[in-house]
């Protein structure tokens, strides 16, 4: 039953106990009385009813100077006409008043019951669309700020992972935590040498971030570390906290920083005015998806670093040939185009932990023997080579040159390095290093990028970015391509359909597949 309110407006006391006692009542609808027309305008003005019975002839005010004022004041509320004295032309007058019903005394229980019903089915119909409605508007509500906050999170994901000076990350990415979860201050703490160091904050009331190095006993972050979770904390769960400490907060948050399995820090953000927003669950995954990438950009920058160091202090019987060099730059840096290319990113996995396991000198030989090879078999394909940056390399075919077959090289370029890798690491006992390579297809702007005297010819655009994603989730060994760039190469390609993957920065998920052989 719905328990609608239903307002019976009659001068005669046993009709009205008749309908409340033996229609309303029994099926659990909830009664209103009123004695005449003065008295139903008085509820009705004070509180609509969902329904109202009416009685055509009563004192003071009749049925149809009922109708009038209803009509007159906008009223809108459904009407069964009940009357001793029915007619054709009453009915057609009280219908165009917008009565829903007409009802002849004497009626039975059911007759009313059924007359209820009716005129009740439109009201339940136009409040489940009025709720439809509401829930909808709230869903797009909903759904606009989870765009905008995707949007937010994306640029800042951008600015955050272009950083290769350490102090400046730092800094940006507690500016960031803040601006993500409009917290009141955040904290970035990284694990070195086994303890957790506070090495970013910004408190309530600073007007910016600062760095800091300063080791720190927190429990909630160590608690984030040794499980690997994020840590969403309300102020019931703080109190005891509050109560050793009255600074503690009303709100807290805790993500970590993750690189593969290893915890290497712990991002931390706060309310602690009384009263303050609690944290969501879904502020623990906005954060969590920054914290990918601040652990990211705090990895490239201190490789970064670590070979700017090298390279500062080498030792003068070290050698370190500029391995990319080898692949051909073009001389068109002074223009600029939009043209289809190929991209091809290739990282080098497992180098970081075996760089761990070496001495500096050792790890950058290495590593430039790998470039240099990776230069050499790119060089064969004609690509173009855009940057590298660490053990990530990026070339890309069809400019400046144009190449018909551009994507069909890229894909060989990536399985003849694969194939070279691995004879490379059979002839000197190397295991563990792999290339993970990813191959995209699209439009780009390429040209001279940069401030004289160091301008590149680079490729900026969606190919680029796909094609890093694709790395991303390949495994050591892998070339992985997306489905629509698999099918402009028709049946020369053997490969094998992974599914679906939701890249980071895209909104829909891509079918991606794994080049296996050259047909």
């Amino acid at each position: 039953m719905a328990h609608e309110r239903i307002l019976v407006v009659d001068d005669g006391r046993e009709n009205r106990e008749f309908i409340i006692k033996y229609v309303l009542q029994p099926n659990e609808y909830r009664a209103q009385e009123a004695r005449d027309g003065i008295e139903c305008l008085e509820i009705v003005r004070r509180d609509p009813p969902d329904l109202i019975l009416l009685d055509l002839q009563m004192p003071r005010l009749d049925g149809m100077g009922v109708l009038e004022v209803l009509h007159r004041e906008r009223l809108e509320i459904p009407v069964i006409l009940m009357t001793f004295h029915g007619s054709e032309d009453i009915a057609v007058e009280v219908f165009r008043m917008g009565v829903r019903d007409y009802l002849k005394k004497p009626y039975t229980a059911e007759e009313m019951l059924n007359a209820i019903e009716r005129s009740l089915a439109e009201v339940r119909l136009r409040r489940e669309k009025e709720a439809l409605t509401t829930r909808l508007m709230n869903a797009n509500r909903e759904l606009h700020i989870r765009i905008k906050e995707l949007n937010t999170l994306y640029s800042i994901g951008k600015s955050v992972t272009a950083l290769l000076d350490l102090q400046q990350l730092l800094v940006r990415i507690v500016d960031a935590a803040i601006s993500l979860t409009n917290a009141e201050q955040a904290r970035l703490l990284l694990v070195e040498n086994n303890a957790l160091t506070l090495r970013a904050l910004k408190l309530r009331g600073d007007s910016s971030a600062r760095s800091t190095t300063e080791v720190v006993q927190d429990r909630l972050a160590e608690r984030a570390v040794s499980t690997a979770r994020p840590l969403v904390l309300n102020a019931q769960q703080l109190e005891p906290l509050r109560q050793m400490n009255p600074a503690a907060p009303y709100a807290a948050l805790y993500v970590p920083l993750l690189i593969g399995n290893a915890v290497i820090g712990v991002l931390n953000v706060e309310n602690l005015t009384q009263g303050a927003r609690q944290f969501t669950d879904n502020d623990a995954a906005l954060l969590s998806a920054l914290g990918d990438y601040a652990a990211i950009a705090l990895e490239n920058a201190r490789n970064y670093h670590a070979l700017e160091t090298l390279k500062a202090h080498k030792a003068p019987s070290v050698a370190m040939p500029n391995a990319i060099g080898r692949v051909a730059q073009p001389p068109e840096l002074n223009s600029a185009a939009r043209r289809e290319i190929s991209v091809l990113v290739a990282d080098l996995r497992g180098f970081s932990a075996y760089a761990e396991q070496q001495t500096p000198e050792q790890a950058l030989r290495v590593l430039n023997a790998y470039l240099s090879l990776a230069a050499q078999v790119l060089s064969q394909h004609a690509a173009t080579f855009d940057k590298a940056s660490g053990d990530t390399l990026v070339a890309f075919f069809n400019a400046p040159q144009q190449q018909p077959d551009h994507l069909l090289r890229a894909v060989q370029a990536a399985l003849a390095l694969q194939a070279a890798t691995g004879q490379f690491n059979a002839q000197h006992g190397m295991e563990g290093l792999a290339f993970a390579i990813g191959v995209a297809r699209g439009e780009a702007i390429v040209g001279g990028v940069g401030a004289p005297p160091n301008v590149t010819y680079a490729a900026v655009g969606e190919p680029i970015n796909i094609a890093y994603r694709l790395q991303e989730s390949a495994r050591a060994g892998q070339t992985l391509i997306e489905e629509s760039a698999l099918q402009q190469l028709g049946n020369r390609v053997l490969s094998r359909k992974l599914g679906e993957v939701q890249m980071r920065g895209r909104r829909a998920s891509v079918v991606v597949y794994e080049v296996q052989q050259l047909l």
